[in-house]
């Protein structure tokens, strides 16, 4: 487990899923949370409540970051979250949220491309750029990837493009914030239980399909790349920067 006492932690997409299980991790953790949702207000209230409810400190904030202009206001209501909280700076950053979208060359439309690239690459770089300000140095910034990005999934041709463009963004940022200590990782999960999959789990064969993906027989719970990102939160990940860890239990081994 991190020690995290003392820093502050601004997840995204935390209401459910990776996000929110990565959320009550870092809260475990010691880290104060700002959980971030887009429209499941109920979900993030009841996340908040279950990290207060052993002590910890979170606050829930809305933006739907598929719209730039709503970047801006995120960071002004994450400033009155962290005035409240006697800070002006935080520390973590982990940029989760994001949409399933399945397209093809043939089906794949400009408003399709552009609604998964908005969330999945447009909103996490300009949620960068208007947190470097915010940032200690010595921080950390996480993205979510994917295992898409290594093999051809021709049906899911938008998604694949958008996590291309995170390892490539997790990269560059690396070796620019390198001189400020600040770490910038992604997280690269293979099939992982969260609503986005239910139809798949949900049918005989497709659990017997996802758990065949990794070498272990089985597919990953959310909580198992919330211990990544408690890894990669944490004082112990100090000395890894621009790296793509993947996460998917051996899968295309």
């Amino acid at each position: 487990m991190s020690d995290l006492k003392g820093k502050v932690a601004l997840v995204t997409g935390a209401s459910r899923g990776i996000g929110r299980s990565i959320a009550l991790r870092l809260a475990k953790d010691g880290a104060d949370v700002v959980v971030h949702y887009g429209f499941n207000q109920d979900k993030a209230i009841q996340l908040v409540e279950e990290i207060q409810s052993f002590g910890g400190k979170a606050f829930a904030v809305q933006a739907n970051l598929g719209k730039a202009r709503e970047i801006k206001a995120l960071f002004q209501k994450l400033d009155s979250v962290l005035k409240e909280w006697d800070k002006s700076q935080f520390d973590i950053l982990v940029n989760n949220a994001g949409i399933g979208q399945e397209s093809t060359i043939e089906s794949i439309t400009e408003e399709s491309y552009d609604e998964v690239m908005d969330l999945h690459v447009k909103a996490p770089l300009f949620i960068i750029q208007n947190a470097l300000s915010r940032l200690n140095d010595g921080g950390r910034i996480i993205n979510i990837s994917s295992t898409v990005t290594r093999i051809a999934l021709p049906n899911l041709l938008g998604y694949s493009i958008s996590k291309g463009a995170i390892n490539t963004l997790t990269f560059v940022l690396a070796q620019q914030l390198g001189s400020r200590k600040i770490t910038v990782n992604a997280i690269s999960p293979g099939f992982v239980n969260t609503d986005m999959n239910e139809a798949v789990l949900s049918d005989p064969n497709g659990r017997e399909f996802a758990a065949n993906l990794s070498v272990m027989g089985r597919w990953a719970e959310t909580e198992d790349i919330a211990d990544i990102g408690s890894f990669l939160a944490g004082p112990d990940s100090r000395w890894i920067t621009g790296q793509i860890l993947d996460a998917s239990g051996g899968s295309r081994l």
